[in-house]
């Protein structure tokens, strides 16, 4: 069980199909306006709803926006359920990404870039933690999401269903535009500090990278997902 104590994901919360709230507890004095939007959405999907002291929500998080919401474990996908939720697939796989706000932010991006679902390992990453779901802005109560215990053997499935599988890593002297992303396709991700593994980069279709100018020689990961993701985008609206 998990908690939400900010505004914006408490309301993305409640949009979701599926919703998880258990029960909300709001400040007695609070006077923000959204605070009235979640009441009547939480009570027109039955979600009890209770005022308590300023002190008592301090205790459950001293971060919170004047309300906290006990959430249940989101219900993970399975693999077939998202390999055939699209007609031209758009994949997702992040592989060993340990900063909870690289994988919220990750997941952001890929739910406003269309993504059909998202494929992150059950072992040596982070999970679906509070910190995820805040940094993800509510993104992870609208996009599918899969724990695979072999990140390798899923990418051997999904290349038996044709999808491509392209990697991104810095060095590679093909760039990030350079693959016709209007073909079924997965994009793969490697850890903030080591990259793709060997195994994970030798089974992608393609590595491409994204060109550096200055002096760091890398970039975080969720700001290059969303290069990688958004010429996805940019390719298939032109088509």
């Amino acid at each position: 069980m998990g908690k939400i104590s900010r505004l914006n994901p408490l309301l993305e919360a409640l949009k979701a199909p599926s919703c998880r709230i258990q029960k909300i507890l709001f400040q007695k004095d609070s006077a923000k306006r959204k605070v009235g939007d979640i009441i009547i959405q939480a009570k027109s999907r039955g979600i009890p709803c209770s005022f308590v002291s300023k002190e008592t929500l301090d205790k459950m998080d001293p971060h919170h926006q004047g309300m906290v919401a006990t959430v249940a474990g989101k219900k993970m996908s399975s693999f077939e359920e998202i390999v055939t939720s699209a007609d031209i697939p758009f994949f997702v796989l992040v592989d060993g990404v340990e900063d909870p706000h690289n994988l919220g932010a990750i997941i952001r991006t890929a739910e406003g870039a269309g993504v059909n679902g998202i494929f992150i390992p059950e072992r040596r990453a982070v999970g679906l933690t509070e910190t995820v779901s805040l940094v993800s802005a509510g993104a992870v109560e609208h996009i599918r999401i899969s724990q695979v215990k072999n990140m390798a053997r899923t990418m051997d499935e999904l290349r038996k269903k044709d999808i491509w599988l392209v990697g991104a890593e810095g060095g590679s002297q093909k760039n990030w535009f350079e693959f016709d992303y209007t073909l079924p396709v997965g994009l793969v991700f490697g850890s903030e500090g080591k990259g793709l593994r060997r195994l994970i980069r030798n089974k992608c279709d393609d590595i491409l990278s994204l060109p550096l100018f200055g002096q760091v020689s890398s970039l975080n990961v969720a700001a290059a997902a969303a290069v990688f993701l958004y010429e996805v985008v940019r390719q298939r609206r032109a088509k």
